[in-house]
C-alpha cells in the first residue's frame, strides 16, 4: 500500500468518482483518500469526506490545508445533455473549478492536478473515424467549448508555471455501480437496467449512432495509470485521447439479448442525438499507448457480460 499521497477527489459521487474512490483506497489506504461532493452523499460513511463547492476557492484551500492533500481528482462538471439546459451554470462551473485547482499547483500548496476531458471536444468537422490525437476541434456543446478551453489551460499552466497537471479525453463510459448522471452517452448504462427490469428500452438516440465507449474499470485504470506515470513519459499535457471499443445501440442491444431473450429496444431520439453526431464514432489513443502504456482490457461482449452478471445481483 502507498501512503505517501494524500488524494482529494473533488465530485467524488459521480459515476467516474464512486469507482475511483474505491480504487484509490486500496491503493492508498482509506485515510489516505478524501472524497468530497457539494453536498453530504453515501460516501460519507465509507471514508473520510468533505462538502466542497469547487467554485469557492478559499473553501476549497482551507480543506487542501487541513488534509495536508498532495494529489487533486477534480471531476465536479456538469455533463453534455445538462449542461446544454443551463450553459452559463456549465461554464462556470467547468472553468472556474479549474482555475481553483490549478492555481493551488502553481502556488505549489499541491503536487499534482488530474482533470478529465473528453471526447466532446471533437466537433462535427473533426474526422469521425480514429480520431487523431491532433485534429480538428471545434465543439458544438457548453461541455464541449469548456473542455477545450480547460485543455488549452491545462497545458499553459504546464508550461507556464511548470503544473503537473495531467488529463484523458473520456469516450463515453459504461459502469454498473452507479446512475447515469446526464450525459449523452449515458443511454448505454440505462439499457441495461431497462432490459433487465422490464425486457425493454426506448433509445434516445437513432439505432445506428455509433460513438466510442470504455468500460468503467478500464476507465479507472487508465485514470490512476497516467496519474502514476513517470512526469517525463507524459508527452501530452492539454489531454490524451483514450479507446476502448465503438457501437450503436442496436449492436449493444443484439448483446443483450443474448443474456435476456426476448428483450426489445425502441427509439425516439431527442435533442442529444444533434450532440451525439457532432461526437467521433471510433478514438486513435496511439499515443497513450505509446507514452504511458495505455492498453484496454474490455471489449463490447466482455463488457455485457460484466454488466449483466453484476446488476443482476444488485436489481434482481
Amino acid at each position: 500500500m502507498r501512503t505517501s499521497e494524500k488524494i482529494l477527489v473533488i465530485g467524488s459521487s459521480g459515476q467516474i468518482g464512486t469507482e475511483l474512490v474505491q480504487n484509490l483506497r486500496e491503493i492508498y489506504g482509506i485515510d489516505g483518500v478524501i472524497a468530497s461532493d457539494v453536498k453530504v452523499t453515501e460516501q460519507a460513511k465509507e471514508g473520510p469526506f468533505e462538502v466542497i463547492d469547487v467554485m469557492n476557492a478559499q473553501g476549497l484551500l482551507e480543506i487542501v490545508k487541513r488534509h495536508k492533500i498532495t494529489q487533486v481528482y477534480l471531476l465536479a462538471a456538469l455533463l453534455s445533455a445538462t449542461a446544454e439546459k443551463m450553459p452559463k451554470l456549465g461554464w462556470d462551473l467547468n472553468m472556474q473549478g479549474l482555475f481553483n485547482v490549478l492555481d493551488l499547483a502553481k502556488e505549489k500548496i499541491i503536487k499534482q492536478v488530474y482533470w478529465p476531458s473528453s471526447i466532446a471536444v471533437f466537433g462535427p468537422n473533426t474526422p469521425k473515424v480514429n480520431t487523431p490525437q491532433f485534429t480538428v476541434m471545434e465543439p458544438s456543446t457548453v461541455y464541449g467549448i469548456s473542455k477545450q478551453a480547460g485543455e488549452r489551460w491545462c497545458e499553459y499552466y504546464f508550461n507556464k508555471y511548470n503544473v503537473d497537471v495531467r488529463s484523458l479525453r473520456y469516450p463515453g463510459l459504461i459502469g454498473w455501480k452507479s446512475a447515469p448522471g446526464g450525459g449523452t452517452t449515458d443511454y448505454a448504462v440505462h439499457i441495461f437496467h431497462e432490459a433487465l427490469k422490464n425486457g425493454k428500452y426506448e433509445c434516445f438516440l437513432s439505432e445506428n449512432t455509433i460513438l466510442p465507449m470504455m468500460y468503467m474499470p478500464d476507465a479507472i485504470k487508465a485514470t490512476i495509470g497516467i496519474m502514476q506515470a513517470d512526469p517525463g513519459t507524459v508527452k501530452i499535457r492539454s489531454s490524451y485521447n483514450l479507446a476502448g471499443f465503438s457501437f450503436s445501440p442496436n449492436d449493444l442491444a443484439a448483446e443483450i439479448r443474448k443474456h435476456v431473450p426476448g428483450f426489445t429496444i425502441s427509439y425516439a431520439p431527442d435533442s442529444r442525438q444533434q450532440i451525439a453526431d457532432s461526437w467521433p464514432q471510433s478514438i486513435d489513443a496511439k499515443e497513450a499507448a505509446k507514452d504511458w502504456g495505455w492498453q484496454p482490457e474490455y471489449d463490447l461482449k466482455s463488457m455485457t457480460d460484466d454488466m449483466i452478471k453484476n446488476l443482476k445481483n444488485v436489481l434482481l
